[in-house]
């Protein structure tokens, strides 16, 4: 076996995307990470090249000028990028999952309007659902949209939101109670606005605010802000759909190919970070011989494979079922919850091969150890994953009679 994580079933096609990226990858990011990583600097240089290979429309199809690419490929694709640096996966993400709901729930004008640019990269996506006291509860969302003849006014604020600052396109769920009477169901009274703005900070457009970049431990590169709605106006016809009262649903449904990304990242990093430490395994000695030879560096370097290949097959389970048009929001928060949980794992044994040479910056693996916690908390946390996977676990076993 010359590399883990390998995927059985795959097309010419399929495979010749992969290795371009991987390419990639090994050329233009993995040298450069780290460096742009300690300086918080967006990889602009990076993301055009993901420009020229065509990535910003793998999944967006042909006829809107894009790959017409499958969930699975996409999938792979993050895996291999998010080994190189897991921020540039996540400048694709957010993108992704804006072209996916709308070429699954937008209207033609919506597609034809914005899909063949998203394609080229020329509109670059974010989307938005939490906000600063809600976390995990999206019922509890207060932001909201009041009609005003041929236009919505929003207010409120949203929190962390992935390229908040370098998109130019903003998915944004808010409570809208027209048509839906009091004591609607909270999920029935939410809508998805596609709000444009200018990339950059302070005011991008008038009523809407994007205060500057959250200053965070790991993930960093990629920007992730605030946005403030006051008194924003948005046309009718950007409501995702063209009808209120659909947004939960619609975000929920982004949010299941926002899962397989997670789980596609986890499985990206802890390859990396297994990578890392079977090599510096064979280069440390102590005792005479090489680390690997001690039969306790071998056990945990068996340990870490496991955990890459289980992730791995996982993660590809759910993103094929995606593809099927079968539900999957129970493999996809199996894969999310156990490819996050191993990344964390796989990623602290690299960091214990390393001693302390781990805890210096000048080595790869105390990046990824910033990391990867970022995976257990992004697109729901385990808790609620397990909250998914119980309820769905019941629903297909409820006991008869």
């Amino acid at each position: 076996m010359a590399r883990l994580a390998q995927t059985a079933g795959l097309t010419d096609v399929q495979q010749e995307i992969l290795s371009t990226v991987r390419d990639f990858v090994d050329k233009e990011i993995i040298p450069v990470a780290t460096e742009l990583e300690h300086r918080d600097e967006y990889p602009q240089q990076i993301v055009d090249g993901l420009k020229e290979l065509g990535l910003f429309g793998l999944m967006i199809p042909e006829e809107y000028g894009g790959l017409g690419e499958s969930l699975l490929t996409y999938a792979l694709c993050v895996e291999e990028i998010a080994r190189g640096w897991m921020s540039v996966s996540g400048i694709i993400n957010t993108h992704f999952i804006v072209a996916y709901m709308l070429k699954q729930h937008g209207t033609q004008e919506q597609k034809d309007h914005f899909l063949p640019r998203m394609a080229l990269g020329e509109v670059r996506g974010a989307f938005s659902m939490s906000e600063p006291a809600l976390g995990s509860d999206v019922s509890a969302i207060t932001s909201k949209a009041v009609r005003d003849g041929d236009e919505y006014v929003l207010t409120g604020q949203k929190m962390w939101l992935t390229n908040g600052g370098s998109s130019n396109l903003v998915a944004v769920l808010v409570r809208s109670d027209e048509g839906h009477p009091e004591g609607t169901a909270p999920h029935k009274s939410m809508t998805t606005f596609l709000v444009e703005k200018e990339p950059g900070f302070g005011e991008v457009r008038p009523g809407l605010t994007i205060p500057g970049k959250i200053d965070k431990m790991g993930y960093k590169g990629v920007d992730t802000t605030e946005l403030i709605m006051d008194g924003l106006r948005v046309p009718a016809n950007r409501v995702l759909g063209g009808t209120t009262g659909r947004g939960f649903y619609q975000m929920m449904d982004g949010v299941e190919v926002g899962r397989v990304n997670v789980a596609a990242r986890g499985c990206g990093v802890a390859q990396r970070a297994f990578e890392l430490g079977v090599s510096y395994a064979q280069q440390r000695h102590t005792f005479g011989k090489p680390i690997a030879q001690h039969q306790a560096i071998q056990f945990k370097l068996a340990e870490m494979a496991t955990k890459v290949e289980a992730a791995h097959a996982m993660m590809v389970n759910a993103a094929r079922k995606k593809d099927s048009g079968e539900r999957n929001d129970l493999e996809a928060g199996m894969a999310k919850y156990l490819a996050s949980e191993y990344c964390k794992e796989v990623v602290e044994d690299a960091f214990r091969i390393h001693g302390g040479y781990g805890f210096s910056k000048e080595y790869e693996i105390e990046r990824l150890y910033r990391e990867a916690p970022m995976l257990l908390i992004g697109e729901g946390t385990a808790e609620i994953q397990k909250m998914i996977i119980g309820r769905r676990l019941l629903e297909e076993y409820r006991l008869q009679g």
